[in-house]
């Protein structure tokens, strides 16, 4: 069983007095510096002037500078920047202005797991992974509570490296609820893992096929929709509140017998083995290089997979469908 840590196992002593540098105020950077600083620590923001988020953090009260300038004598340095550009911002930026005895944190082990980023042996390296977005991880902090984090040390140069990954878990909020204790491998690979085969690349799948097999059928776009895409969230709520039990008690016993007989015929044998080999490919690393290798050379296939989704038949009819339903404030892009 994983050790989970609480508001008791992490004492905001180690961050008291000091500073705190988060680079990025995009959705996880703008949580941790809010949470931080209502949490009582200094906190120095970096972010590119005149951009969005820049303007944001000004909102929120901070001077956000440059790297150099909010990394200047701070012990915690969190990196909160997309995957996609941590190397380049590192190998620019930040590792150039890195002293021994300060602690690198991120919020996801892409870089440092698979070896795009290699901090000197004199520094920590830690990581505190919300399990949930930036916008939850204020949102609860403000209410009282917190959201569950990840946490793992990669290096431990000082030999406090735990105690201030826990301390900047607990000025997130994320002790109130708990800590649980990883590694960067096992953080990783799962979180790829889930999104690829189930969260986002398994279920957009899934609900396209199901479309297609209805509207290919002879059934209206219309009614396609609702019944693959749009009902999704019905069921996901359910489990999200009490796992597959609470949801089958919730649905009929006509969809419940469906879901039990029907199922394993859609998920497969060949379905699991297809899981298993992706698996594969994101624990070998072939994964890590193919999407760096994408981003370098400038998105062609990523975006030409994701114009032929957004111009699809289901995302037409979804756009239609949405302005009928004005309770869920429909957010088009």
């Amino acid at each position: 069983m994983a050790k989970i840590y609480y508001e008791q196992d992490a004492p905001l002593d180690a961050l008291k007095g000091k500073k705190v540098a988060v680079i990025g105020y995009g959705s996880q950077g703008h949580a941790h510096s809010q949470n931080l600083r209502d949490s009582g620590i200094e906190v120095a923001v970096a972010e590119l002037e005149g951009t969005d988020n820049y303007k944001l953090a000004r909102e929120h009260g901070f001077t956000p500078g440059s790297i150099p300038q909010a990394m200047d004598g701070a012990a915690l340095i969190i990196i909160t920047l997309p995957d996609e550009v941590q190397a380049k911002v590192y190998e620019s930026e930040i590792g150039p202005n890195l002293k021994p005895g300060q602690t690198l944190g991120f919020c996801h082990g892409f870089n440092i797991h698979f070896g795009y980023i290699t901090p000197p042996a004199e520094v920590n390296i830690v990581m505190i992974a919300p399990k949930g977005p930036g916008h939850l991880v204020r949102s609860e902090y403000e209410k009282g509570g917190g959201v569950p984090c990840l946490v793992a040390v990669q290096q431990d140069a000082g030999g406090d490296a735990l105690q201030i990954a826990l301390g900047w878990a607990n000025g997130i909020g994320g002790a109130r609820a708990g800590i649980i204790e990883t590694t960067y491998k096992e953080e990783t690979e799962t979180d790829l893992f889930g999104e690829q085969v189930v969260l986002c690349g398994g279920l957009t799948a899934l609900i396209k096929a199901g479309f297609e097999t209805l509207v290919e059928a002879g059934y209206q776009p219309e009614i396609a929709y609702f019944e693959c895409m749009h009902e999704v969230k019905l069921i996901v709520d359910l489990m999200y509140q009490g796992g597959m039990s609470y949801m089958r008690y919730s649905i009929s016993n006509t969809a419940e017998y469906g879901d039990l007989s029907r199922g394993p015929r859609i998920i497969t044998e060949q379905t699991k083995a297809e899981m298993k080999k992706i698996l594969g490919e994101i624990t070998s690393g072939s994964f890590a290089k193919e999407w760096v290798g994408e981003y370098q050379g400038g998105l062609k296939k990523f975006n030409e997979l994701y114009q032929k989704d957004y111009n699809s038949q289901l995302e037409q009819v979804g756009r239609k469908l949405r302005k009928m339903m004005k309770w869920i404030k429909a957010r088009e892009v």
